[in-house]
């Protein structure tokens, strides 16, 4: 599959290196050859250019591109990049925007015609992220697969845990509506095998299914927080988004330092609470009750800036928080500490871009992207070897493990003599970079 990423920005930079991983042609362009030096050691191919050129569009053949992906900074440069490509004979084209208003369905068509096939707007994507983690507080991530038939869930254990020392092959006398499909220890996933435990303050990816939630969240030692007080910090895009879902039925407040956007934000925001002042300030925390809330979310632009704020909203007793962290460096250092949530728009952005990429190639595999791991659908085909043996016997690849199977439109967990059948629905977590062997795997 050939692939063109226009912008070697944050995402498309980090969206080239994934793809790099999984055997496709790629090439990344950007007029600005400084960008381009990191990734000259990746499986891929830069080019100096502009996506907005017809002469350097033709130079890389995008005649010939399956996917076209204008990540760019500019939102318009991005459009006229995309009817641009579309024009020259590109297959398929995403591009990145800046205004919620152009997902409405109503210009969906507005877009086709101009030659954009899929938007992706990295702020809409973390905020539904962060309503998703409000609905579901006892767990760091969320992921419902087929249509909600699987659930994985990443969940950080404590010392309350029924879990804490138990080696996996044990976990069927205790908890067999669950799988662990892998483990996040001291900034590293695992894909456990049986003689592996869980040790406390893992963060473990654990598959089930809806009906059996309540048994997972009661011996991870979790409890659900019903969410009626919400205090944001940093009156951004994704805090404006959260809060025209929310701000019918939870109270919100949203603590901004700059006071013309405080003036903004009470104009649009009517029902939310706005202050101006600084959330990293002790004294306006306390001020504003932050030990009263349900959840704290810091949304500000600095990372560094997320992390203290969400620090110290724990130590005044908020039980759950949320951070923006873009900077990919801090990802793992912040998960380490206790701070619930994190969100970082270029890994929701290169995921749902890889969906788009996946969904329009001839494989029927679908995937999700975190940090280090991926999360895979698969359906497996008629003559596939995998349905020959029980998945004891199957000798798995390291670095992946069969989270849980669809079968008839119906969830259920994978054990040691289940066998697949083809038709059947396969979620499959493995590390980051081993996806193209999932596929061929697979695909036997």
């Amino acid at each position: 599959m050939k692939i063109i990423i226009a912008g070697a920005g944050e995402v498309g930079t980090h969206l080239a290196k994934m793809l790099s991983n999984e055997d496709q042609d790629i090439i990344i362009m950007d007029t600005d050859e400084r960008r381009l030096v990191s990734l000259e050691n990746y499986n891929l191919m830069t080019n100096v250019g502009s996506a907005i050129s017809f002469a350097d569009l033709k130079s890389v053949n995008v005649d010939k591109c399956d996917l076209f992906i204008a990540v760019t900074p500019y939102e318009t440069r991005n459009m006229l990049a995309c009817s641009i490509a579309k024009y020259m004979g590109a297959k398929k084209t995403v591009g990145r925007i800046d205004n919620y208003e152009f997902l409405q369905r109503d210009y969906n068509g507005f877009f086709k015609e101009l030659g954009v096939d899929d938007l992706i707007y990295p702020e809409y994507l973390a905020a539904k992220e962060i309503r998703t983690a409000l609905k579901h507080t006892w767990v760091r991530n969320w992921f419902e697969l087929f249509d909600g038939e699987l659930i994985v869930a990443a969940v950080k254990l404590r010392d309350n845990s029924n879990l804490k020392n138990k080696r996996l092959r044990d976990m069927g006398n205790i908890a067999d509506f669950m799988h662990v499909s892998a483990i996040r220890r001291n900034r590293e996933i695992i894909i456990p095998g049986g003689e592996d435990r869980i040790l406390a303050n893992d963060i473990v990816y654990i598959a089930t299914t809806h009906d059996h939630l309540d048994k997972v969240i009661e011996v991870c030692g979790k409890t659900q927080i019903d969410v009626k007080k919400l205090m944001m910090m940093g009156g951004s895009p994704i805090a404006v988004q959260i809060a025209r879902h929310l701000q019918d039925h939870v109270r919100i407040k949203i603590i901004e330092p700059d006071e013309d956007r405080c003036q903004y934000l009470s104009d649009i925001l009517p029902q939310c609470s706005i202050v101006h002042g600084d959330a990293t300030d002790t004294d306006i925390l306390e001020e504003e009750g932050v030990g009263d809330t349900d959840v704290f979310a810091a949304l500000s632009d600095r990372s560094e800036t997320n992390i203290l704020s969400c620090l110290m909203a724990k130590e005044h007793g908020v039980r759950k928080t949320i951070a923006e962290v873009e900077s990919m460096q801090f990802i793992a250092e912040a998960e380490s500490l206790n701070i619930g949530t994190i969100i970082n728009k270029k890994l929701l952005a290169s995921s749902r871009i890889f969906q788009i990429m996946l969904d329009s190639d001839v494989n029927n595999a679908r995937c999700l992207a975190l940090a280090d791991a991926e999360v895979a659908e698969l359906i497996l085909k008629e003559n596939s070897k995998v349905c020959l043996k029980d998945v004891k016997d199957l000798n798995l690849p390291h670095g992946m493990t069969i989270a849980g199977v669809v079968r008839d439109g119906e969830g259920m967990l994978v054990k040691g003599d289940t066998r697949l059948q083809p038709g059947d629905h396969v979620c499959v977590f493995c590390l980051s970079g081993v996806f193209h062997n999932v596929e061929k795997y697979f695909s036997r």
